[in-house]
């Protein structure tokens, strides 16, 4: 027996000197790296079978395929290690990936054969090699990359292997590898699916699809979190609606994603620029809602009204009209006035907590929150009229400058949304601060930068 050190004495170095022509390699290990592959290149195309077994589960049916629908970019490490490990980067940013994997997917299609553990239970790491004139067996053996075989640093205090060649005590490692190999009910055949991992590093993928497969990565973690509470009912119908079928695509994204905003955190700026549609798309979320049998209050400016009043009138310009939306349509002056009617509508003896969906058009006229000696605002007005008393209302904000002077403007308008209570949006976050917190430093960080500016400009 032997002691290989990976110091002086690479595992790597004398794998090339043992492997000869015609040879066959059993390897047992938790990973492989197609890096692993190329420091062995020569050697191990000379071969004329490799046997491999991932001694943990890695690319089993059910686990692979979870990782097809995410674009063939595996999240378990073991899995990962195909294409490098994240002690081998230095390798991947010689950018040399895509044609030795071609080269390895060729060669394994040729000469490899995986296997891996299904089961929860411990195997041990080997590689195994019979040659015309002898028989070697290296353990133990953590991975097959080439921090392994010595040629790469890891974080592994001694990656120490034992040489065997004694023909009694490999004759004992050969032998459980086989009854290993053999075993069906605790390994699977995974071939297919390790070649196909590697193929997707050098086939030529279409623009659309790398695109799809960095806006998933970007946003998988919030996609994990979407349940079909917050999701839009489609059972309502309102994808068979006029407005539904009138809108762009850019805003039925919006519609959806207004929605979930709303059922998640009862609150939603919609800050489209100006000509992008959002009264449309503002009617879409509407529609949802009246089909939910929702009540629906509109506040807009007065010469925006008739832009509103149309599309729920009887009237021949109403393109609208088989949707018979019935949402009620007041001005933002008539929340300070106590007497007469707006539309029809007599404000003495209006139930304004009565509404299940606030929407107000032009939402920065409701920017400022400060109070006023012996008077109460807009604003306020707003907030105890509608939000704090009756049902609870859920906000829809339309407004192409959210932010007119200050961060505050913006947090003032989300402060609808949660009736001004920091908390019940915190809880909802998640974030590790509140926030008032986060719009304060958000403020006195882009007062700093601007300040800097001025200065760097003198």
């Amino acid at each position: 027996m032997e002691v290989i050190n990976n110091i002086d004495k690479l595992l790597g170095d004398d794998l090339k000197h043992s492997i000869k022509k015609g040879s066959k390699l059993s390897i047992a290990a938790s990973c492989f790296s197609i890096y692993a592959y190329e420091a062995l290149l020569k050697e191990l195309n000379q071969v004329d079978e490799v046997r491999f077994i991932f001694t943990s589960p890695a690319f089993v049916a059910d686990s692979f395929k979870k990782e097809k629908r995410e674009f063939y970019i595996p999240k378990r490490s073991r899995e990962k290690s195909l294409y490098g490990t994240e002690f081998e980067i230095r390798l991947r940013n010689e950018m040399t990936l895509k044609s030795i994997a071609k080269e390895c997917g060729d060669w394994i299609r040729k000469k490899v054969t995986f296997k891996s553990n299904r089961t929860s239970g411990t195997m041990q790491g080997m590689v195994n090699l019979q040659a015309a004139d002898e028989s070697i067996t290296y353990m133990p053996l953590d991975g097959f990359t080439t921090v392994d075989l010595g040629y790469e640093k890891g974080n592994a205090l001694s990656k120490m292997v034992n040489k065997v060649n004694e023909a009694p005590f490999t004759k004992m490692y050969f032998e459980l590898f086989d009854q290993l190999w053999n075993d069906k009910s605790k390994l699977e055949d995974v071939t297919d699916q390790v070649a196909e991992h590697i193929s997707s590093v050098y086939r030529e993928n279409s623009p659309e699809f790398i695109y799809y497969v960095i806006l998933y990565n970007i946003f998988n973690e919030f996609l994990s979190d979407i349940t079909e509470d917050i999701l839009p009912n489609e059972a309502t119908g309102f994808k068979e609606t006029e407005i539904w079928k009138r809108l762009y695509h850019f805003q039925k994204d919006a519609v959806l994603g207004a929605i979930n905003k709303l059922e998640k955190y009862n609150g939603c700026i919609l800050a489209d620029s100006v000509g992008l549609g959002k009264t449309f798309s503002a009617l879409g979320i509407i529609k949802y809602y009246e089909l939910r049998n929702k009540s629906v209050l509109l506040l807009c400016p007065k010469k925006l009204a008739d832009n509103w009043l149309t599309y729920k009138q009887n009237v021949t310009n109403n393109i609208l009209y088989a949707d018979r939306l019935r949402y009620d349509v007041l001005y933002h002056t008539d929340i300070s006035r106590e007497r007469g009617k707006s539309n029809d509508i007599p404000l003495d003896r209006l139930n304004w907590g009565n509404y299940d969906l606030l929407v107000i058009d032009e939402s920065h006229n409701f920017r400022n929150n400060e109070a006023k000696k012996d008077k109460e605002t807009r604003y306020q007005k707003l907030m105890r009229k509608v939000l704090k008393s009756g049902v609870k209302t859920k906000v829809l904000m339309l407004s192409a400058t959210p932010v007119n002077n200050k961060f505050m403007d913006l947090r003032n308008q989300l402060a609808l949304a949660y009736e001004g209570n920091p908390e019940e949006i915190n809880n909802k976050l998640g974030t590790e601060r509140g926030i008032n917190d986060i719009f304060k430093r958000a403020q006195s960080a882009f007062v700093t930068a601007k300040l800097e500016l001025a200065d760097s400009a003198k």
